[in-house]
């Protein structure tokens, strides 16, 4: 089965962490830890730019 990038209905904000995580099949909470200490390592704006624009690529997930 191939896998296919998607945000996750598993979500904080926006599932796109959990999504992420899904797709690599690693913990979503090391994910979401990685990617705060990322965005505050590079102050912040860089992530979150990052994080919104990767909200709009990626499609939502399928419906459960």
């Amino acid at each position: 089965m191939k896998k296919t990038l998607r945000r996750s209905n598993e979500r904080m904000i926006l599932g796109v962490c959990g999504g992420l995580a899904e797709y690599f099949d690693w913990d979503p909470t090391l994910v979401r830890l990685g990617y705060v200490l990322l965005s505050f390592l590079f102050l912040a704006f860089p992530g979150i730019l990052a994080y919104f624009i990767f909200a709009i690529i990626m499609p939502p997930a399928f419906p459960d």
